[in-house]
């Protein structure tokens, strides 16, 4: 499932892609603790600090697969040339945060599907290993909680994470947008029409739908008692707005075909080139201009990165005058740079743009030719949503 970024707590950095978690995952974790123990507890013929521990274990190793079933969509989209600038677990599973949408139906079909081939691949693994190491029938006890003296927790594990992975497996494939089998119908519907927009507008459709029948079923459960009818109501409202927004943006998008960032950028940045003593750029360009950072470029005016002014500082600050800026450049931003015949909707969902507000266009020298700030980008987007009168 796809969703935009949010603030998170970083758990570490995957094949160079952040790995975070949301305030709000630590709720649903322990409320996964609280129940898998309670029923656990029935089922094996041990201690409660067993039944514990092993409904720890399974929360988090499904939390694991999730980030797993997300690493098969940012693996997939490399392959297309699509960078996945993070995942986060929240409230409601896993999110990818892609620096573009796909640009063809085969590509979108290949990284739609690849998330749940690995839920699949995971079911998989955990019946085969579950089934070769205690049997069929111990197996199948495990899984529908049936108290056996056969039934370790190990086994129970096991059959929990094939189960829970099945469900998320059938949930993911139902063709509703924002879902992946949302996203499969879209590729599907787009070879078909040969039009995006046309065809997300469709898989929306299916997706509303599907959320109308989720916040039917819990308004059904709350009636009759069931608590867990709330989960379904707002479950099925978040994937409603992620239809609607889908709309809103395909609509944006098409108004900004054509649109590059040659045509919105400022063509004579301002730049330090990277030969400069660290003592002048500071005196020349810093206090003179009073910005925190400029783009730096060499000789050839090739853009190089970019160099901040409390690094500047704190290199002049230790006596280091003669340091050239080119040794100084922030390293921290990741690449900084795009095309100058870049399509606008390249910079939406900019990771660099959003944390620096500025990318740098080059052309296929590398030779800087302008900056592009997020204000104009945002102007650019403002002038696509207004309707001609």
């Amino acid at each position: 499932m796809f969703r935009r970024g949010s603030t998170s707590i970083q758990l570490a950095r995957i094949l160079g892609v952040r790995v975070g978690v949301d305030v709000s995952w630590f709720f649903v974790l322990f409320i996964f603790i609280f129940l898998l123990s309670s029923s656990f507890r029935d089922v094996l013929d041990s201690s409660d600090g067993v039944a514990y521990a092993t409904a720890v274990a399974s929360a988090l190793l499904f939390f694991v697969s999730l980030i797993l079933h997300e690493f098969g969509h940012a693996l997939a989209a490399r392959r297309e040339g699509i960078e996945t600038q993070s995942i986060d677990l929240w409230f409601f599973g896993g999110i990818a945060r892609m620096s573009r949408d796909t640009d063809s139906p085969g590509a979108e079909f290949r990284v739609a599907a690849a998330g749940p081939a690995v839920t699949l691949v995971v079911v998989g693994v955990c019946v085969g290993i579950g089934v070769l190491t205690a049997g069929a029938q111990e197996f199948w006890d495990a899984l529908i909680l049936k108290s056996s003296a056969n039934v370790t927790p190990a086994l129970l594990l096991l059959s929990w994470l094939a189960l829970i992975n099945a469900v998320l497996f059938l949930f993911n494939m139902v063709p509703a947008f924002p879902l992946d089998g949302g996203r499969i119908a879209r590729a599907v519907a787009w070879r078909v029409t040969g039009d995006r927009g046309r065809a997300t507008r469709i898989a929306a459709m299916l997706g509303q739908g599907f959320s109308y029948i989720l916040i039917g079923y819990g308004i059904f459960r709350l009636l009759n008692g069931d608590l867990g009818g709330l989960y379904s109501m707002v479950l099925g409202w978040f994937l409603l707005q992620a239809a609607r927004g889908a709309v809103v943006q395909t609509a944006v998008s098409e108004r900004i075909e054509g649109v590059t960032v040659a045509d919105i950028m400022d063509r004579e940045p301002v730049t330090i080139p990277g030969e400069l003593p660290l003592g002048r750029a500071e005196d020349e360009f810093f206090l003179r201009y009073r910005w925190p950072w400029f783009p730096v470029v060499d000789a050839y005016g090739r853009y190089l990165g970019i160099v901040r002014q409390e690094r500047v500082e704190g290199a002049t600050g230790t006596g280091n005058h003669q340091l050239t800026v080119g040794a100084v450049l922030d390293d921290e931003l990741g690449d900084t740079r795009i095309g100058e015949d870049a399509p606008l909707e390249d910079l939406l969902g900019s990771e660099p743009l959003r944390r620096l507000g500025a990318l740098f266009a080059v052309d296929g020298d590398g030779v800087l030719r302008g900056v592009v700030t997020l204000d104009q980008v945002r102007r650019a987007l403002q002038r696509a949503t207004v309707v001609p009168q």
